[in-house]
């Protein structure tokens, strides 16, 4: 999409668009080699899987997995005999004819999952975490250190400790509280020591009825040797904090054992759960699962204070992840975490699947149980896994979701809504996503309510925490505002329309589809010249989209690598507008995600992606383009949650997102990616230059 310049003074207006290149002769890749289908759908619906879809233990977890409350027995591992011994086999042949890049890899056995029994749901009490306040010096800043340090965590009680790098020795680490208007300045200390302290390997699925990704152990599978010597290379990322590049935690400004990210957060933004984590270059992923995926920083100011919401003892942060364990050679779990990544077969290249594990986490325990009092409570909830989606379901006793009414959405990302709004009883959550809900537990004293997992590819177990009501409160309750359907919030709220975002620009991102290679991120400008060698197929780089209005428009592509030049050079304070278009089918959704940068969404709309192909270029790596245009199917709908202020953005199969929003006033270079840990370390991430508008006034032509 060009830029409005209907609109834009005379340093913005658009220059000549330089001729394009010839194209070389390019192959378009058949679509039988594109095995769309074998990843999990990303359509979020209501549906319930019980515990585990390998028929052959449903009996054995019903048993197991009592919803009842505890007896008092002992906390212990759950151990059936005749597990499975490590037995795999390593592949050695190639795919039609050529080279496999999976060559070599091991390919576990079948098995039939008597490890995921091991651990009993609803046994450990959620933690909370500890919370850190500075007040401000005498220069108005307040200030804290905040330790980065190797300890032993406790997963669940049956387990023995788990090694994992930590802020201040838990995990999640503690939560920070911030005041809009008084700065922040944390000293983030690496004292992180001994060697990376999560097993990482690789496989090919099992084939059997549980898929590898589903199971724990590495069942035969070697330690990854580069992954074994990681150094403790970390920097620290607030994510959803509007503040200078030098305080963004660019991904290369990492610092190792003794150095010290010295940060001040300046806080000029609405009240908001931000939340912190490690964003080291190409191994977020490895970092955040050994224990640096978080922790929360709820920024607070006079309008969140003036809600009324519940607080104190009746607001808690909730951090919701997956991880996977290793199992000693009897099949007892170990307590060490393990990064299984599964790689497909039969791809052009090294392909691996993004992290999923069997385990469900919140706040660093695993399928815990919190006491709550019959009264309102404000849950803050982030999603914390690198690809899972949740759907969280809000069940009774007899698994029915819980009455519309009981619960209501406050918040988004990146601050409270307008007014509150029903159904959350039952919501989505992509990575990285926050949710800010208070449910009210009243008219259930004494009853047992559990959250579970109604994605359509949930962990074995569904089962995500659960919420035993006291008879009567524990103290007195508070004084709060009811929540109702359209209570009002924020009144500071507006809602952002094109009249109110001028002058804006527009950027345009395509995600190209996984299969048979890796998903890139594609920046796209708008473009009148449309190659004349489109009338015989499709030319590389060159998209052609059909768009709500019936207007056939043409793109093209002017960066796709971390290497390639900058593209987007923004204004701070600028309005912009971001469309993204996810050219696969479907797939679990992309969480975008642009930082120092906040927006609403404008449009959810549905294409026909169908016309897109890739294209095999001379030299054999992959290009692609539209052997017809891509179409509007049909306009979907902005829900009231996401009509809020956003950070993130889930991005589904076929789906065109526009979002409106406006940097911040702090310059200073910045990045936009997908938030699925193994996607921003491959590919999907690229760099943002953000500068003063008088400064861009006096750029050369090319970089304004």
């Amino acid at each position: 999409m060009a830029e409005d310049s209907s609109t834009s003074d005379a340093s913005r207006v658009p220059r000549p668009v330089p001729p394009l290149p010839p194209s070389p002769p390019v192959t378009p890749v058949p679509a039988a080699v594109r095995p769309e289908q074998v990843r999990p759908s990303g359509v979020l619906r209501t549906s319930r899987r019980r515990f585990l879809a390998h028929t052959a233990l449903a009996a054995a977890v019903a048993g197991l997995a009592t919803r009842a409350r505890p007896t008092g027995a002992p906390p212990d591992q759950v151990l059936l005999p005749g597990v499975n011994a490590p037995g795999g086999r390593t592949v050695h042949g190639g795919h039609g004819g050529g080279g496999d890049p999976v060559t070599g890899t091991y390919r576990p056995p079948p098995d039939d999952g008597r490890a995921l029994l091991a651990l009993r749901p609803f046994t450990d009490p959620l933690p909370r975490m500890p919370v850190l306040t500075a007040a401000p010096g005498p220069d108005g800043v307040a200030r804290l250190t905040v330790r980065q340090r190797t300890a032993q965590v406790q997963l669940h009680s049956a387990l023995p400790g788990t090694p994992m790098w930590t802020y201040e020795g838990g995990f999640p680490g503690p939560t920070i509280e911030a005041r809009r208007g008084v700065p922040l300045e944390i000293a983030w200390t690496n004292e992180l020591t001994g060697p990376y302290p999560v097993k990482a390997v690789e496989v090919l699925d099992n084939r059997g009825d549980l898929r590898e990704w589903d199971l724990p152990g590495a069942r035969g599978a070697q330690p990854l040797p580069a992954a074994a010597v990681l150094p403790p290379w970390t920097v620290v990322h607030l994510h959803g904090a509007v503040v200078g590049g030098g305080a963004d935690g660019w991904p290369e400004n990492a610092v190792g054992p003794t150095g010290v990210q010295l940060t001040r957060y300046s806080n000029d933004q609405p009240a908001a759960a931000l939340w912190y984590h490690d964003h080291a270059m190409h191994v977020t992923r490895l970092t955040t699962m050994a224990g640096l995926g978080g922790g929360f920083y709820l920024l607070r100011d006079d309008e969140d204070d003036a809600a009324g919401l519940p607080s104190g003892e009746y607001e808690i942060p909730l951090m919701i992840c997956d991880r996977n364990l290793d199992t000693d050679a009897t099949g007892r779990l170990t307590g060490e975490l393990l990064y299984k990544i599964v790689l497909y077969d039969g791809q052009s290249e090294r392909l691996p699947r993004s992290f999923t594990g069997p385990f469900t986490l919140v706040n660093g325990t695993i399928w815990p149980y919190l006491e709550v009092d019959p009264a309102p409570y404000r849950l803050r909830v982030l999603n914390a896994s690198s690809i899972r989606p949740y759907h969280l379901m809000l069940i009774d006793e007899d698994e029915q979701v819980l009455p519309e009414g009981v619960a209501h959405h406050v918040g988004s990302d990146a601050g409270l809504l307008p007014g509150a709004v029903a159904g959350a009883e039952e919501f989505a959550l992509v990575p990285a996503e926050r949710a800010d809900v208070v449910i009210d537990f009243s008219d259930y004293a004494g009853r047992t309510l559990r959250w579970v997992d109604g994605s359509v590819a949930p962990a074995p177990s569904d089962d995500v925490m659960q919420f035993r009501v006291r008879d009567r409160p524990a103290g007195p309750a508070p004084a709060r505002t009811a929540v109702r359907d359209g209570t009002d919030l924020a009144p500071g709220f507006t809602r952002i329309t094109a009249d109110v975002a001028s002058p804006i620009t527009d950027r345009i991102v395509l995600i190209t589809p996984a299969f048979p290679v890796s998903a890139r991120m594609w920046e796209m400008t708008e473009t009148d010249r449309v190659p004349e060698a489109l009338a015989d197929g499709p030319v590389d780089g060159i998209v052609q989209i059909v768009d709500h209005d019936g207007a056939l428009r043409t793109f093209r592509r002017i960066a796709a690598d971390w290497a390639d030049p900058v593209t987007v050079h923004a204004r701070t304070e600028g309005w912009e507008r971001w469309t993204w278009l996810n050219l696969e089918g479907p797939g679990a959704p992309h969480p975008m995600h642009v930082h120092a940068f906040t927006f609403q969404v404008q449009r959810r709309d549905h294409y026909d992606v169908s016309g897109w192909t890739y294209l095999v270029r001379p030299d054999g790596s992959f290009g692609g383009g539209t052997r017809s245009p891509l179409r509007f199917d049909r306009a979907g709908t902005v829900t009231g949650p996401e009509a809020g202020a956003k950070d993130v953005v889930s991005l589904g199969g076929g789906q065109l997102i526009s979002a409106i929003g406006r940097f911040g006033p702090h310059a200073g270079r910045f990045v936009h990616h997908c938030h699925v840990y193994e996607h921003e370390d491959h590919r999907m991430m690229r760099p943002i230059s953000l500068l003063p508008d008088g400064v861009v006034a006096l750029a050369p032509p090319e970089h304004a």
